[in-house]
Formats: C-alpha cells, structure tokens, sequence
C-alpha cells in the first residue's frame, strides 16, 4: 500500500494599494477554502477615513489591517481543520520592499492562531 503525501494548502497574498486579500487554495483543486480581505465590513470605517482625508494617501492599509486579516484568517483556516500552509517564496521575495515589509504581520498572525505558515523564515529581514 503506498502512502501519497498530501500536497500542502498554498497562501497567496493579493495586494494594492488599496487593499489586501488573503486567500489559501487546495493545491488538488484550486479551490479556495479560506480567504479574508481588507474589504471586509470591520474595515470599512478604516477605509472611509483614509479615502477622504487630505491630503489623500496612496495607501489604504497598513501593518496593522495585515494583521488583523492574518487573524482572520488563522482563525477561518482553524476551524475547517487546516493547521499549515505554504507559501510561495519566490513571490514572496518579488514583492517591492515596502509590500514585503507590511505584509510580514500578516503571515505572524496567522502563526499566532495556531496554523503553521511554511516559508516564511526567509522573509525576515
């Protein structure tokens, strides 16, 4: 009887100016089995208030909203069972510095609730 290793579960961040959205797909499937995004009803206030303040920013998240999406998320992915994702590094190390840098909260987070995120030790600076 051969055992086949289950493919881990792939984090793939989205990410502009104006929002960020994390989803994790099946890598058998591509479906996507959790996801949480700065456009979610919590940040909508946080949202209103960069959009029309002056002079207008560029950028409508920062660290903490990637935290607390990675939160989100963690906890979506805890309860359908899911404990460790991967990411893809490469993409990951692309990223413009300033994205990278904010986008490190994000994978903590999802730590914090319990689910382990494979790849990111080399994201560290």
């Amino acid at each position: 009887m051969s055992t086949a290793r289950n493919p881990q579960h792939i984090l793939r961040l989205l990410v502009s100016c104006r929002k960020i959205t994390a989803q994790v797909t099946n890598p058998a499937t591509e479906s996507i089995i959790a996801m949480a995004s700065s456009s979610e009803q919590e940040f909508v206030s946080h949202y209103r208030s960069h959009a029309n303040r002056f002079p207008r920013s560029h950028n409508f998240w920062d660290a903490r909203i990637a935290s607390r999406v990675g939160e989100k998320l963690g906890l979506r992915l805890m309860e359908i069972g899911v404990s460790d994702v991967e990411i893809d590094i490469q993409e990951e190390i692309s990223r413009p510095h300033h994205h990278r840098k904010l986008v490190i909260p994000l994978f903590d987070s999802v730590k914090k609730t319990g689910v382990f995120v494979s790849g990111t030790e080399e994201l560290h600076f």
